[in-house]
């Protein structure tokens, strides 16, 4: 292209308008600047457009759940079978404790199935009643035993059931009015590192103060869950539980291993959640 350039001006050079013509001498010119035009259109590269900046959409969150309250709950009188109820409980969705009684048939099955699938064990402690109820004797802790024999029950209590986080009372509404004996289960449950929760079977009961004197972690039960098995009652007690909750942080409710519990936990359990309560094991609660 250069050479046809060099070409043309040599030509252009030559002519004079007096041998051609004024005509001819401006049809030349116009030719050369023609392909003087195309050969710079040839070396200079085609620059493309410039596209806009991409700008990313901002990632919308979820808005987190308000935290309305922390809620225990802790489920007595496992250990007397392994039924289709007992084996349900067992697959609920949440932070549960379960209590176990020493000494049945099944109760150290269901303790190892139970921490297995990540629910926290406690010991159901046999504890003497002012209605002198019958059961458990080879663990029950009576107010007329020497102290010996309250702590090599107590300690066989905590071998039978080693995976056990804690104990709190089963029955005991004589019990744990007695100074003597809650110091001595209190001396044993600190030596083992375990804490306590006190079921307040009676209005009377010196086992929290006790546990705090010697210190062992301990909390108390608020709300018993299922003193009625109608369910709908049962629903009414867990809404109080909850409300109790919402106003103190934290709050400890004990139903037992019974169907119409179970049927009530497995719809109330997802619907606190959803409204923002936290179900914890009891190893967070006590202080």
């Amino acid at each position: 292209m250069s050479k046809s350039i060099k070409s043309l001006k040599d030509v252009l050079s030559a002519l004079r308008p007096s041998s051609y013509g004024l005509l001819a001498f401006i049809i030349l010119a116009i030719i050369l600047l023609l392909l003087f035009s195309r050969a710079r259109r040839d070396v200079e590269p085609e620059r493309k457009p410039v596209s806009p900046p991409i700008t990313e959409q901002p990632v919308e969150k979820e808005p987190a759940k308000p935290h309305k309250g922390r809620i225990a709950i802790i489920i007595d009188d496992f250990g007397y079978n392994y039924n289709s109820v007992t084996q349900a409980f067992l697959k609920l969705d949440a932070d549960l404790t379960y209590a176990i009684i020493p000494g049945h048939h099944y109760s150290q099955r269901f303790a190892s199935e139970a921490a297995k699938l990540g629910y926290e064990i406690m010991i159901h402690m046999p504890m003497e009643s002012m209605n002198h109820l019958a059961g458990e004797e080879g663990y029950i802790l009576e107010t007329g035993m020497t102290s010996a024999e309250i702590e090599r029950r107590v300690q066989l209590a905590v071998d039978h059931i080693p995976q056990a986080s804690g104990m709190n009372n089963h029955q005991g509404s004589k019990a744990t009015q007695d100074d003597r004996l809650m110091t001595i289960v209190g001396t044993i449950l600190k030596q083992n590192n375990k804490y306590f929760i006190d079921s307040r079977t009676t209005a009377e009961t010196v086992a929290e103060n006790k546990m705090k004197a010697i210190g062992v972690p301990v909390s108390r039960r608020n709300i018993f869950l299922d003193n009625d098995s109608d369910p709908e009652l049962i629903r009414e007690q867990i809404n109080k539980l909850a409300q109790m909750a919402t106003q103190r942080g934290r709050a400890v409710g004990i139903g037992h291993g019974r169907p119409a519990t179970l049927q009530v936990l497995q719809t109330e359990i997802p619907r606190l959640e959803a409204e923002g309560y936290q179900f914890v094991q009891a190893s967070h609660i006590v202080r």
